[in-house]
């Protein structure tokens, strides 16, 4: 079996039964949108396979120690470079801004060209989710979060954003730069002209 194929698989069978708090949805889709906004960036098989994997140790329990047995050293600093220490001890919104900030760190300090590759993809497939939720329920989107103040969700993408312009040439990145003025820069919800169908969902319901 290819390697991504292998990721995709076993990432099928991590994410089993979990679901997003944002939106509800199996986190299994989010892990494949993330690996298919990312094979728009990349050929790079490794990126691709982190992608599908990005969540197993955060959100699954996977154990670092096994994605790199079974993907090798690069695929599990990949994953390691998006994942959080959830600093389980503390409630989630105590510890959100230090997360926050500790991921900023991780990628504007990475070398390898995949890990801002590997957030865009994880960031974007957030954002599309996000919006899609403005739309049907308005500012009430917020409160399925840890973090309930839009203006911390605000920084937070908008620093990503900056923190890789090698991307700002690519659709993914310009599609997330429009996502972040949809979603933050006026009271409403999701501006329809700004954003493509298929991502608000317009036809959807």
């Amino acid at each position: 079996m290819e390697l991504l194929s292998q990721a995709i698989c076993f990432a099928a069978e991590a994410y089993d039964g979990i679901r997003r708090k944002g939106d509800g949805t199996p986190l299994v889709l989010h892990a494949l949108e993330a690996a298919a906004i990312a094979a728009t960036l990349t050929g790079d098989i490794e990126v691709l396979a982190a992608a599908a994997l990005h969540d197993a140790v955060e959100d699954a329990g996977v154990r670092m120690e096994e994605i790199e047995a079974r993907f090798g050293v690069r695929v599990a600093a990949l994953v390691g470079a998006d994942t959080e220490n959830k600093r389980r001890s503390h409630a989630p919104d105590e510890t959100w801004r230090i997360r926050k900030e500790e991921s900023i760190a991780a990628l504007r300090e990475a070398r390898d060209e995949g890990v801002p590759i590997l957030f865009l993809a994880d960031k974007l497939s957030n954002l599309r989710s996000i919006c899609r939720q403005q739309r049907r329920i308005g500012e009430r989107v917020w409160q399925a979060f840890h973090q309930k103040d839009p203006a911390e969700h605000h920084w937070y993408y908008r620093v990503i954003a900056d923190a890789m312009p090698q991307l700002a040439h690519t659709d993914a990145w310009q599609e997330y730069d429009r996502l972040i003025h949809a979603a933050f820069g006026t009271p409403q919800a999701c501006d329809m002209e700004a954003i493509p169908h298929s991502v608000c969902g317009a036809r959807e319901g």
